[in-house]
């Protein structure tokens, strides 16, 4: 056994020493969050006090994990020309999120003293029910979509450092954890915004490197000329465009409904950060997802028998195509892109927890209190998520797909028409989260259903729920509610 590992550490000697390197930053960003951490807002949306360029590059680099790297630009592996239509909708997206999201929950969770979704959702609607439901409904999506990224890690140390698929999550579980635990958002956020840097260059050097190893740009041509190649240049040639349209809309509209992406709008220090923010996040997923969409097309070229699994179409590029220096960067990069996912959801999920379901039972207790125990949830969520990844029980896009179908579900009523309509009440926000959960667990039994994606009725019918609720129960809008959203009104009207 230290026969293997020796020998494991002299022929990876340099992706060690580059993770070992990762590791001293995650330490130190850690003990500095932990430094400037003087009470729960700073734990949980960093003392809602942060710059436009670090939370922008927080939003690309938290959203953009081993979901992007591995799953989503493997998928066109199997799903063609197609799937690059993930590019233009994730600038769309995007753009939604900051101009009609982010003003408004900035200043409504500040006046509110809200710092979680859930939170955000019971003060808005009056409704402790609609909070607990709203917090029930952001674990269970955050187990599936941490079981993804675990997964997507897991595979890369696998098949590239041949660390056995189990010993690589718990590596993972230890550190995500430790840093998380005790460092709170700063920690998160700074992590973020050094891992999104290295995204970025992580992404041109695959992209180049796979084109070249292609042979160029032109390689696409060859790439249709191979058996069953024509496929992949057709609409549902590849995958049923239902199945398409669905899949990368509910992986995106995670940008606008998803706690952990929206808590960095909470931690907006003004209007000009906003602006800011939204030209380096949109910016960003724009140029990085046109670079990784495209090489699993590529990848045909230099796999033309298959592989089977598309989520290891990156791990076996590394193994195959890159250089030593260049494959230990870009495992590191992955690496990071993977932590940059755990840490936000892992912190959102204990925030959750500890504020709008303990919290809602045992009120009142102290600030110090409430720290101590939101630690240790960072730590008991890692440790289930990581049992759930040693059997995932899905591929890295499905359950990340599954994921934002939940959130799009249930949180898209309440959040954009809880912001922009002065209508609304708790009985409506419950409604829609019932008639959103049922609509995504029963639409396969529909006869005819393969034809619509579950997301896109789920979220029309949570929809129609909230909005026929809202006229027929009394509204909830408090009046600093109203409030806000006259101010916001005659903002816009200026």
């Amino acid at each position: 056994m230290i026969d293997s590992v020796i020998a494991n550490l002299r022929e990876y000697w340099m992706v060690h020493s580059l993770l070992a390197l990762y590791t001293v930053m995650l330490a130190h960003h850690a003990w500095t969050g932990k430094r400037k951490t003087k009470g729960l807002a700073d734990y949980y949306v960093g003392g809602r006090n942060m710059g436009g360029w670090i939370i922008g590059l927080s939003f690309f680099a938290t959203y953009a994990s081993t979901n992007s790297f591995v799953g989503f630009s493997g998928q066109t592996y199997d799903w063609g020309v197609p799937w690059m239509l993930f590019i233009p909708t994730s600038v769309a997206l995007s753009l939604f999120a900051w101009l009609v999201i982010a003003p408004r929950l900035r200043s409504f969770t500040g006046a509110m003293d809200s710092l979680t979704i859930p939170d955000f959702i019971g003060f808005r609607f009056d409704s402790t029910t609609a909070r607990v439901f709203a917090a029930l409904i952001v674990m269970a999506a955050s187990f599936f979509y941490m079981t993804a990224v675990f997964k997507g890690i897991g595979n890369l140390l696998e098949v590239f450092l041949e660390i056995p698929y189990k010993l690589s999550i718990v590596i993972v579980f230890f550190i995500v954890m430790l840093y998380t635990m005790i460092g709170g958002f700063i920690s998160v956020v700074k992590t973020d915004s050094v891992q999104g840097v290295v995204m970025i260059l992580a992404a041109i050097l695959l992209f180049t490197g796979t084109v070249n190893a292609a042979g160029g740009l032109s390689a696409i041509s060859e790439v249709r000329a191979q058996p069953g190649g024509e496929a992949l240049f057709t609409w549902g040639g590849g995958v049923a465009v239902p199945v398409l349209l669905g899949t990368m809309f509910a992986g995106l509209i995670k940008f606008a409904v998803e706690p952990r992406q929206l808590a960095r709008f909470f931690a907006l220090k003004g209007d000009k950060a906003i602006r800011t923010g939204m030209l380096v996040s949109t910016i960003t997923f724009g140029f990085v997802f046109s670079l990784l969409i495209p090489i699993g097309l590529y990848a045909r070229r230099i796999f033309p028998d298959g592989l089977g699994d598309t989520d290891l179409v990156i791990p076996n590029l590394l193994n195959e195509v890159f250089g030593q220096g260049t494959a230990a960067f870009l495992l590191v990069a992955m690496v990071a892109a993977a932590m940059s996912s755990l840490d936000s959801v892992l912190l959102v999920l204990a925030s959750t927890t500890e504020r709008d379901i303990v919290g809602v039972v045992k009120p009142g207790r102290s600030e110090k209190d409430q720290m101590f125990w939101t630690k240790g949830w960072v730590a008991l969520f890692a440790f289930i998520t990581m049992l759930i990844s040693l059997n995932p029980p899905g591929g890295i896009v499905a359950l990340t797909a599954f994921s934002g179908s939940l959130y799009g579900a249930c949180f898209f009523p309440a959040i954009v028409f809880g912001l922009h309509w002065k209508r609304g009440s708790g009985s409506a926000v419950m409604a829609s989260f019932s008639v959103g959960i049922t609509t995504l667990l029963t639409w396969d039994f529909i006869p005819g259903s393969e034809v619509v994606h579950e997301v896109f009725p789920a979220m029309v019918l949570s929809t129609l729920a909230y909005a026929i609720t809202s006229f027929m129960t009394p509204d909830s809008a408090s009046d600093t509610v109203l409030n806000l959203m006259n101010k916001a009104s005659h903002n816009l009207a200026d």
